[in-house]
């Protein structure tokens, strides 16, 4: 991107999640802070791009099964991210045209390119909100999540590869009670997180140092950490595991290793 047409409000010289992944799924909407900041993660983390890759094909899945076999019609993805190809609009209402889904992102340049996540189906509808995971309650509040989604019926809450930016300072189960607070009966969770599980001592040592002088906040969570975010719920199979391993469509021998991903996922029901 070309600092020279930088849009107010945004700072090229600190770098985002959501530019930097953009850079890890091979795109080109990102600065030179956010390329630096994702190759210093790759120094200690040299297949962090494939887990970008395998956390997106996840995505796609999940969202399949949410729009086909359980019905789910409404989804509020946080933390969406810059447009790719398969957002969660266009997988949902592939199936079900009906579907209204709104995203939530912190990065003005998702802002900039809103007008490619709110291409909607006309009998579906799509919405794109500023705001900041930490602040959930503005969120749910916001108007135009409110126009868009009934939060009477069930709604798909999507906190794909968001959570791990969320420290502990800033209560990052808190907020996810917050938000499924809002949310009735029969809707679900949808979760990957970064993981150190997968990791030797030495490697899970090497990557908290990577992440830590990379200009994002990071947090590593074990399984019992993460499956914390899914209490009261009901887990649906196949449970707690690597995101490779969730309903996959490629036989186990053309999967990557989940050292290599190293990203956990699940998917919950509201009783």
């Amino acid at each position: 991107m070309d600092a020279e047409r930088v849009p107010p409000g945004i700072d090229p010289t600190k770098a985002h999640p959501s530019r930097r992944y953009n850079y890890w799924l091979g795109g080109k909407d990102n600065f030179a802070v956010d390329r630096e900041s994702a190759e210093m993660v790759a120094s200690a983390f040299p297949t962090v791009g494939l887990a970008a890759r395998e956390n997106r094909a996840f995505m796609r899945r999940v969202v399949g099964y949410l729009a086909g076999e359980a019905g789910i019609g409404q989804f509020l993805d946080i933390g969406t991210g810059l447009p790719s190809a398969g957002n969660v609009h266009e997988i949902a209402q592939g199936i079900d045209p009906s579907a209204r889904i709104v995203y939530v992102d912190n990065d003005p340049i998702v802002l900039v390119h809103a007008r490619a996540l709110l291409t909607s189906e006309p009998r579906g509808r799509t919405a794109y909100i500023e705001a900041d995971l930490r602040d959930p309650e503005k969120i749910l509040a916001d108007a135009d999540l409110r126009r868009t989604l009934d939060l009477s019926r069930p709604v798909a809450l999507m906190l794909v590869a968001t959570m791990h930016f969320v420290t502990d300072d800033h209560d990052p189960y808190g907020i996810v009670r917050t938000l499924l607070g809002a949310l009735p009966s029969g809707s679900h969770l949808v979760m990957t997180h970064a993981t150190g599980d997968y990791l030797t001592p030495e490697e899970y040592a090497v990557s908290v140092e990577a992440n830590e002088r990379s200009g994002v906040p990071f947090r590593l969570r074990g399984r019992e950490e993460f499956a914390r975010f899914f209490d009261g719920l009901e887990v649906l199979p196949p449970g707690v595991g690597s995101v490779v391993e969730w309903r996959p469509e490629e036989p186990a021998e053309d999967r990557p290793a989940v050292e290599d991903v190293s990203m956990l996922c699940a998917v919950a029901r509201v009783p």
